[in-house]
């Protein structure tokens, strides 16, 4: 066949012909050694270069010879064998290793009669850049399933719930049973009493210990993203979604523990489709006909009044009965007042470890009975944020009750502080200009968000003026952003 161009090949097959030799020949010129077998794997051609490097003054010693007798460790005889390439392999020889290809050599009729081998590279460093890239990728990888798997672990034991009164050794007792069995648990009590410090020391004290732990905080979704958020969804199944799909939480802890805080907040429908799974041991992801096995022991807290909610047709009882079958009962911090000490104890240790420099701090007799006269209505949330900021502010390890008086309330109940302590409450109350009765009117007038903002007012002030007004150490020492730090210094007119 002509072609109209001059200076061109005539035939397709010569123009073949010639990219096939032109090829070979870039090759032979660039890598560092070229040698070609026959069927049987004997050697017919070796440049001088590769020749001289194994040992052949002259190639046509080589020519003949069985491949492996030339070059040790080759493997063009596996290519010729199978008629399969082998496209990036590492030589080693006794010197430096060679970064090689080969490839099968075929006929008109595809039969394999020999193969090409050419050694790319001497030196290894010459894939470096690639080699590291690979490596480093693998390594963020590891560190990253590491991390995701460090964080689907117990994070508390049944130490970790600390209390020898009968209230809380009752309390372990019952966790301790429930660990050892495969039905679900259903944690009620106040917020704030260590019910999720109990999901994780059951899971982490059961057969399943070793496989994830996964929460979902049913009040802290919106009601939208809830059923997504449980059973995942199919690519492109809502407006929004990652094409790529989402796994649900159901999938992600099967085989292991589903802890579900405040499930008193789930919406109804919802509650049926769980119920359905805690049945059928099954599901289908949002906008998907697959079929996921769920083997997964639920744990369920919550604050409400789980029976009351069932009664107003808020809760459904069927749900109730199935989660209600080991029922765990977090005693409120009042009901067992003489864990106190050991608990402020061990919360001070802990504050003193994440404080930058080595403080250990100590209670006054007066500030422990200030603690315990008190009844903590957020009960061990309080006590710690309470502890929090006396630690922050204190000028002394040696904390009185002088120093916890402006951030604990006035003591309830039957227990008062009495002596210095009640002098020293009195103290505090007429240098803000306020009575306890004054107090107690303004709060029960206050409502829920303007005593928020009064409460947040006032820790922010506290914060900064313990560190002289720097907003800088301020933000970074209650973790929370510089950036909003300033928007709440600007909104509450709070000077620096």
């Amino acid at each position: 066949m002509m072609t109209d161009w001059a200076g061109l090949p005539a035939t397709y097959g010569d123009v073949l012909r010639r990219a096939m030799d032109s090829l070979f020949r870039t090759f032979e010129n660039f890598s560092e050694g070229t040698f070609i077998v026959d069927a049987d794997a004997r050697v017919v051609w070796i440049n001088k270069r590769y020749a001289a490097r194994f040992g052949f003054s002259d190639p046509q010693q080589a020519i003949g010879q069985d491949c492996e007798a030339v070059i040790p460790n080759s493997l063009m005889r596996e290519v010729v064998n199978t008629g399969k390439p082998i496209l990036l392999d590492i030589l080693e020889t006794d010197r430096e290793p060679l970064v090689v290809t080969r490839l099968p050599l075929k006929d008109d009729a595809g039969e394999t009669v020999g193969a090409v081998g050419f050694a790319l590279f001497d030196e290894l460093k010459a894939l470096t850049p690639l080699f590291s890239h690979y490596s480093r990728v693998q390594e963020e990888l590891i560190a990253t399933r590491q991390s995701l798997a460090q964080a689907r672990r117990a994070k508390y034991t049944f130490g970790s719930f600390v209390g020898t009164s009968a209230a809380s050794l009752e309390v372990k007792r019952q966790a301790r049973r429930a660990a050892q069995l495969e039905s679900p648990v259903l944690l009620l009590g106040e917020t704030g009493t260590g019910k999720e410090l109990l999901a994780h020391a059951i899971h982490g004290g059961s057969a399943r210990a070793n496989q994830p732990l996964v929460t979902v905080n049913v009040a802290a979704i919106p009601d939208t993203l809830l059923e997504v958020e449980f059973f995942g969804a199919a690519p492109g199944a809502y407006t929004g979604a990652d094409r790529k799909g989402r796994v649900g939480k159901f999938e992600l802890a099967n085989g292991g523990t589903l802890f579900l805080d405040e499930i008193g907040d789930m919406p109804l429908p919802l509650q049926g489709k769980l119920l359905r799974v805690l049945q059928d041991k099954e599901f289908e992801p949002l906008g998907s006909n697959r079929i996921v096995r769920a083997d997964v022991r639920i744990i369920a807290a919550t604050s409400a009044d789980l029976p009351a909610l069932v009664a107003t047709g808020r809760f459904r009882a069927d749900l109730f009965y199935r989660l209600n079958v080991l029922t765990i009962h977090a005693p409120a911090l009042r009901e067992r007042a003489s864990d106190i000490e050991a608990l402020a104890y061990a919360m001070l240790e802990d504050l003193s470890t994440q404080a930058r420099g080595a403080r250990h701090f100590e209670l006054q007799d007066d500030a422990l009975r200030l603690l315990c006269s008190y009844e903590w209505p957020g009960n061990v949330r309080e006590l710690r944020n309470t502890l929090e900021r006396a630690v922050m502010l204190a000028d002394s390890e040696r904390i009185d009750a002088r120093a916890l008086a402006p951030f604990i309330g006035p003591a309830q109940g039957g227990h008062r502080p009495h002596g210095s302590m009640a002098s020293e409450a009195r103290t505090s109350d007429a240098a803000s200009g306020a009575t306890p009765g004054a107090t107690s009117g303004a709060s029960e007038a206050m409502s829920w968000s303007d005593a928020m903002a009064a409460f947040e007012k006032r820790y922010l002030g506290d914060a900064l003026r313990a560190n002289g007004g720097r907003v800088i150490e301020t933000a970074a020492q209650i973790g929370m952003g510089r950036a909003t730090l300033y928007k709440k210094i600007a909104a509450y007119g709070i000077e620096v």
